[in-house]
């Protein structure tokens, strides 16, 4: 592994310090490219205007006559925490705003697979259903939307999923990264799209007068679930994303959220009144993921959608074991698609360009989490395959990849395509993180296609694993309320929650729960505990680490500790 340390742009560091930023902040933000105080303003009044994402002013118009006829509205929405949470925003937003009657449907992962198909748009249709939202999938259902038109429902897709070469005709569109969209935020979840089309619709119904600034519903009670959806996606964390986490934070921190988000934090054992961008990606957002992995989605959304506090509770117990469920699954699939992926190479060797793993008795739930693990275990773009338990589908296996930096995963599922036409019989998907299904008898091919896109494109910097890092940390900061402060800000995918380095002595370690390192480290002078979560291997005396920050209590002192991210000897 090689450390390398971040620039600190010193002009910007200085402007921001200056701005009255506390010098260590200063330089952690300068860092990620931020280059004056207004940037870190995360009020609602600085965020992007609606009507500069394209179609939600024409949502808005269509919304808003849906809603003056009584029309009957029915949102589609996808098995993942942003899907689920963009559902839950759809349809509390909606109601707030003078909709009457406002259902949802959610595919099941096993016989629907991903986005809208002709079925769910026929399931729609015989609900009473006169408008079709989808939520978070839609962008790549020609054929559903096509089905749902001819069945004489109106349809308007909201997604940010990458469009394909067409788009789906007849539907009104809003998706920041459809051809001719302006808005500046590219990596809004789903989410946020659900979100900017609500406030385009309030000031449209404002507009035509059913309500004034005074009178009109005040929609951040729906930003605990926006921030929730956008950190569990793992999308870019753009000044305007960041925005959209704070508030929901914010508001989560002060006690004002859903009953369902409370119960999903207490599910979890974390407390909401200090509630993390961490929480979100490592607590919540799994366990309503759990529900769409192994069950049905339809537990997470209502979850979300309850104003129960004893429903809530029910439901989010329930998530949790599932969770549960999930975990011990993915831990046995995990060991055996490693072996499988070990198995590729030998020893001593680099793993293959990219890697590939299928097994008859994978669970077509989990494969993305696991793809994900090896993929950080070998750090190679990673395909896992699961056979589709769709009835008459049996001959099919569903893939789920996760790609490391410098490799575009559906850009290469792209080529593929085009290279092995009829090979891919379905993809989609982003940069770091793409599906596809295919029929078993091609999985050779799609091996070896991926493979030669991922010789052709990948070079050896690519393939060697590296870590930014923001460099030493100075002793003075090394102090619990300098952590909770840090912990407090918004940190995610595209603004790193801060990683320091620099050379330590390593005065003891041995090995706890038979899986971790736990340390006795001199940092500057002084001892300080650290932990290497995962970390088998002895370190030499000497040797240059990459670690975070955390805050613990002992014998009722708080002190700090490094958890170790890395090390480069």
């Amino acid at each position: 592994m090689k450390i390398i340390t971040r620039d600190v742009p010193p002009r910007a560091a200085w402007a921001l310090e200056q701005a009255g930023i506390h010098p260590l902040l200063a330089r952690l933000y300068a860092a990620r490219g931020v280059l004056v105080k207004e940037e870190l303003d995360n009020g609602l009044g600085r965020l992007l205007p609606p009507a500069s994402l394209k179609g939600a002013t024409e949502a808005a118009k269509l919304l808003a006559d849906a809603i003056a006829a009584g029309r009957k509205l029915c949102i589609v929405a996808d098995y993942d925490c942003d899907g689920a949470t963009a559902c839950a925003v759809a349809v509390r937003g909606l109601r707030l705003l003078g909709a009457q009657h406002v259902a949802y449907l959610v595919p099941d992962r096993v016989v629907d697979g991903y986005g809208l198909t002709r079925p769910i748009a026929q399931r729609v249709k015989a609900q009473g259903a006169d408008v079709l939202i989808t939520v978070d999938n839609g962008i790549a259902s020609i054929d559903g939307v096509a089905a749902a038109l001819e069945l004489g429902l109106q349809v308007l897709v909201t997604d940010h999923h990458l469009p394909g070469a067409e788009l789906p005709q007849g539907a009104l569109i809003v998706n920041p990264n459809q051809p001719g969209c302006g808005f500046e935020s590219k990596s809004v979840a789903g989410v946020g799209v659900m979100f900017y089309v609500l406030l385009a619709l309030r000031a449209e119904l404002r507009a035509r007068g059913v309500f004034d600034e005074r009178t009109q519903p005040k929609l951040d009670a729906l930003l605990p679930l926006v921030a929730l959806g956008t950190v569990a996606d793992v999308v870019k964390l753009d000044a305007n994303n960041r925005r959209l986490v704070a508030q929901g934070l914010k508001r989560i921190r002060a006690g004002a959220l859903p009953c369902g988000v409370a119960a999903l934090f207490k599910a979890a054992a974390r407390k909401p009144e200090v509630a993390t961008t961490f929480d979100f990606g490592f607590a919540l957002g799994p366990r309503i993921n759990a529900a769409g992995r192994l069950a049905d989605m339809t537990l997470g959304i209502e979850c979300l959608l309850t104003d129960d506090a004893a429903r809530a509770e029910e439901l989010a117990q329930a998530l949790d074991g599932i969770n549960r469920d999930r975990r011990e699954i993915e831990g046995d699939m995990r060991e055996q698609a490693l072996a499988m992926a070990e198995a590729l190479f030998d020893e001593g060797e680099e793993p293959p360009p990219a890697i590939c793993v299928f097994d008859p008795d994978f669970h077509e739930g989990v494969v993305g989490i696991v793809a994900s693990r090896i993929k950080d275990k070998l750090h190679r773009p990673t395909f896992v395959f699961a056979a589709s338990q769709a009835p008459g589908k049996e001959h099919e296996l569903k893939g789920s990849g996760r790609s490391i930096p410098g490799f575009h995963l559906r850009d290469a599922l792209d080529l593929v395509a085009k290279r092995h036409p009829g090979v891919l019989l379905r993809f989609g998907g982003h940069a770091m993180a793409a599906g596809c299904t295919i029929a078993e008898e091609h999985l050779d091919v799609f091996e070896q296609a991926l493979a030669q896109v991922a010789q052709e494109w990948l070079d050896a910097a690519t393939l060697l694993r590296s870590l930014h890092t923001d460099g030493p940390l100075a002793p003075e900061y090394r102090r619990p309320d300098l952590v909770d402060t840090l912990h407090q800000e918004v940190w995610g995918q595209g603004f790193a929650p801060p990683v320091f380095s620099e050379e330590v002595e390593i005065l003891s370690q041995r090995l706890v729960g038979e899986k971790h390192l736990a340390l006795k480290l001199r940092h500057q002078g002084q001892p300080v505990d650290g932990i290497w979560f995962g970390h088998t291997e002895p370190l030499p005396a000497r040797v240059k680490i990459a670690f975070r920050l955390e805050a613990d209590e002992w014998q009722g002192a708080r002190r700090v500790r490094f958890l170790v991210e890395g090390a480069e000897y």
